[in-house]
């Protein structure tokens, strides 16, 4: 008779390990004492001000039209509505062969999540297409800012739009057997996205309507307030113009804004703010026009534009690890920070909102408890050489493969979870580990924490290490201890 095996699953799913994990809670890839920080320095966009969804549509259809009426492509793209979940962010697109896909961080392609414009590509056609293998060489691959010669990393929020345009814009063309060349049509969506930026539009849209544009900004006032009255120095380092940010911080915190920061500098040029040591400060007045005369120190009360990252140092004294910097872009906002300044970074990741709320289903649970356990069993069944056992290894092979899709469709249906590629980590979890001290859905998951709080990373098994709590079990480890104490750190 069938051994009902599915049926075990209840059993091997750890108690408490379903219970609803906490979007508010900040997550630790190192060890930071918040006791030990003293400064804190933020990004504006999707930091201190989160936006709405609605954002991204007015940014896909402005550029859009960009794309028909200032590039002269064929007016029919323009029947393409938004499609709000197709995209996710860290995908990668392959800019020669006109392909949007997920790559894990051991830069192989995930089956499953390659499309030409609005279809997946079937998993053989992938593997004819990259010469009989996933894996994408580091040579072809983002290079460290996410923007490699034939592959582009897409790590900004603001870039889900783009995503979706060229996605669209690909699909127009092969449905209708238009020939044109995937490198021009990247190209020209990049610039039709730029100039929604460059000509101002977004800002135009979110300063005339902040109540539709801007989410929870008392959550950012009351972090602020916390923040200031424990003493602490507060600092912005924003890509935006200081009219856009001033209305903004107006609407969340109230015009007295500025008085919250000990230095305020706009139109940074980050990343280059990070790197280069050319471009000095320029002090704005209260219209906002420049100045000319020569900066000498970053005065509290002050808007300061452009400048670099090395006379901020020297002007301000600022070093090392008594700074936590919060940022979306982990190219832009973190990188530099970390690996040549040695700065505690914070990463906003929106996305863990939804993520947990999936990861904390009792069907999530299910499937993965599922997919852990016929692993184990795979791994021990390989061994047995007889035709039955290897007609129930195809079988159980199979099953897994089902699994696995059905665990993916449960974040999105096109790429699956932004921090999972299978059992592998993303690339773009990779960086997130690499680039960010500690991360988190928003700025207000801080206001959860006491001052002197310290983050601990979970420590995670190594492959050769004895898994000894809750979170790391082998298949079929029913007995073990604490379970019930453990499972509230989940």
């Amino acid at each position: 008779a069938e051994f009902p095996l599915f049926s075990l699953q209840k059993y091997l799913i750890p108690p408490g390990a379903c219970k609803t994990l906490n979007s508010s809670a900040i997550y630790a890839n190192n060890e930071v004492n918040l006791a030990e920080v003293d400064i804190y320095g933020f990004d504006y966009d999707y930091t201190l001000a989160l936006y709405s969804n609605a954002l991204n549509t007015m940014i896909y259809n402005t550029a859009r039209n960009f794309l028909i009426e200032h590039f002269k492509y064929p007016e029919g793209i323009r029947k393409y509505e938004y499609i709000p979940n197709f995209a996710a962010r860290g995908l990668h697109y392959d800019i020669q062969k006109g392909l949007l896909m997920k790559i894990d961080a051991f830069h192989y392609i995930q089956p499953g999540t390659v499309y030409r414009g609005l279809s997946p590509v079937p998993d053989e056609e992938v593997l004819q297409l990259f010469g009989g293998t996933y894996h994408v060489p580091l040579q072809q691959d983002s290079g460290f800012y996410g923007k490699g010669p034939k592959v582009k990393q897409f790590m900004d929020i603001f870039s889900i739009p783009e995503m979706t345009l060229l996605a669209v814009a690909n699909d127009f063309f092969i449905t209708n057997d238009i020939e044109y060349d995937p490198v021009h049509l990247f190209k020209d969506v990049s610039e039709a996205i730029g100039m929604v930026h460059l000509k101002g539009y977004m800002y135009k849209w979110v300063m005339q309507d902040l109540d539709k544009f801007i989410l929870r900004g008392e959550e950012t006032e009351a972090v602020l307030h916390r923040l200031v009255s424990q003493g602490k120095k507060l600092f912005l380092i924003t890509n935006s113009p200081f009219s856009f940010v001033d209305k903004g911080m107006t609407h969340m915190v109230g015009k007295d804004w500025r008085d919250f920061f000990d230095v305020v500098i706009v139109q940074a040029d980050k990343p280059h703010f990070f790197t280069d040591c050319i471009k000095p400060f320029r002090r704005l007045d209260g219209n906002g026009d420049l100045r000319w005369e020569k900066i000498k120190s970053l005065d509290k009360g002050q808007i300061y534009k452009q400048g670099n990252l090395f006379d901020f140092l020297r002007l301000t004294g600022w070093r090392g690890s008594s700074v936590l910097y919060f940022g979306d872009h982990l190219y832009s906002d973190l990188a530099d920070l970390m690996l040549r300044h040695g700065w505690r970074t914070a990463a906003i990741v929106p996305e863990l909102e939804q993520e947990t709320k999936v990861v904390s289903t009792g069907r999530y649970a299910l499937n993965l408890t599922w997919l852990q356990a016929l692993t184990g069993l795979l791994e021990r069944l390989q061994t047995h050489r007889d035709l039955d056992s290897k007609q129930v290894f195809q079988e159980w092979q199979k099953e897994r493969e089902e699994l696995r899709v059905m665990t993916k469709n449960l974040f999105n249906p096109q790429f699956g979870s932004i921090f999972r590629t299978c059992h592998n980590p993303t690339y773009f979890s990779r960086r997130l580990c690499r680039f960010s001290d500690i991360y988190m859905a928003s700025l207000s998951c801080l206001l959860n924490y006491d001052p002197s709080y310290t983050f601990y990373p979970r420590r995670t098994p190594l492959q050769h290490e004895a898994p000894l709590w809750m979170d790391q079990l082998c298949t079929g480890c029913m007995k073990t201890p604490f379970l019930e104490e453990m499972s509230h750190i989940r």
